[in-house]
């Protein structure tokens, strides 16, 4: 395999040389890009949903676009950039990983999972970078330095996880309970789950009790019930967590949006912003509303945590929703490359 000299190197030492990028932007020395960023143009014959499925069609199609680059870098640390970098430094290994270190990634990237193992890996990596539960000891506070740390670390350490995730079992545990936790939620009906698909709009209803929470990429949490739990009940990429007990509600995008993602359609994100100011106008007890641009990996719209809770019924709200999705014109297309 040509790629057996092909090594990992922080992306801050790859400015001066030649480079290959997976999963994150091009710096000024790279000579080829796997990544479904957005704007990003595709290698032929290796558009895929994530990175990591990008890097395993690189070595499919031959692996002869990179030239005389001997390191693959990225400019951050995540699950999809972890197993990209993983197929493009150990190939031969990963080709025999392969189901399985793709399954990782979108576990990492899209709370989604074939196997429960994969939603344990991606639990794992996520608690390595985490300073409250990172066996690494104390993280370096520069990002970049960071960065690499965790890439060594986890590069040396995804061979054993991979033949065997109850060697990481400190790191998912906790986490895994709260998956388990979510997904009886939803076969209990305690949490319940109505589709518009053709706003590709999930409505989902939060209990008073028994709520859940869960990590999204590395270092963020998504709250009210687990994502892999509801990302695997619905593939709508809007999501809108209706909370009758606290009149909390959310309403976001799913990374699958922000992406060049390719197995279905994704309805193009529209501006949320309008609809947060709609909406603090029409509240009746001074409930802000406040939204991310489009432009955001995961856009949101809720009520500012320093004010008070919505006023509004969950079926106007949702009247209000409909309305804007329904009008809004789109503002966000991850496919069209500089």
């Amino acid at each position: 395999m040509s790629l057996t000299t092909l090594h990992f190197a922080p992306y801050e030492t790859t400015i001066n040389r030649s480079n290959v990028v997976v999963d994150g932007s091009p710096n000024a020395s790279t000579v080829l890009t796997v990544s479904h960023w957005p704007g990003l143009p595709v290698p032929h014959d290796c558009a895929a949903d994530t990175s990591a499925q990008m890097a395993f069609r690189y070595l499919a199609r031959g692996a002869d676009l990179h030239g005389d680059a001997d390191v693959v870098t990225n400019n951050h640390f995540d699950q999809d950039g972890l197993c990209g970098i993983y197929a493009l430094t150990h190939p031969e290994a990963a080709l025999d990983r392969r189901a399985q270190i793709e399954d990782l990634a979108s576990a990492g990237d899209f709370a989604t999972y074939e196997d429960r193992s994969s939603a344990r890996l991606s639990m794992a990596v996520a608690a390595l970078a985490d300073p409250a539960r990172s066996v690494l000891g104390t993280l370096p506070d520069d990002y970049a330095e960071a960065c690499s740390v965790l890439y060594r670390a986890a590069l040396e350490r995804l061979p054993q996880w991979l033949d065997d995730p109850d060697s990481c079992r400190p790191l998912w545990v906790d986490e895994d309970a709260e998956l388990e936790a979510g997904i009886e939620s939803i076969v209990s009906g305690a949490v319940t789950i109505v589709e518009r698909p053709d706003l590709d709009l999930a409505i989902v209803t939060l209990p008073p009790t028994r709520r859940s929470s869960g990590h999204r990429f590395v270092g963020r949490t998504f709250a009210g019930i687990h994502p892999m739990a509801l990302h695997q009940a619905t593939e709508r990429s809007t999501i809108l967590l209706v909370d009758p007990a606290e009149g909390r509600h959310h309403l976001t995008y799913r990374y699958e949006g922000w992406v060049q993602y390719r197995s279905r359609r994704v309805r193009p994100r529209t501006d949320l912003r309008p609809l947060a100011e709609r909406l603090t106008a029409t509240d009746k007890v001074g409930a802000i509303w406040t939204a991310s641009a489009p432009g955001e990996l995961t856009p949101e719209l809720h009520t500012a945590a320093a004010g008070p809770p919505s006023s509004l019924a969950p079926d106007d709200l949702l009247s209000v929703i409909v309305d804007h999705l329904s009008s809004a014109p789109p503002a966000w297309d991850p496919y069209t490359t500089a």
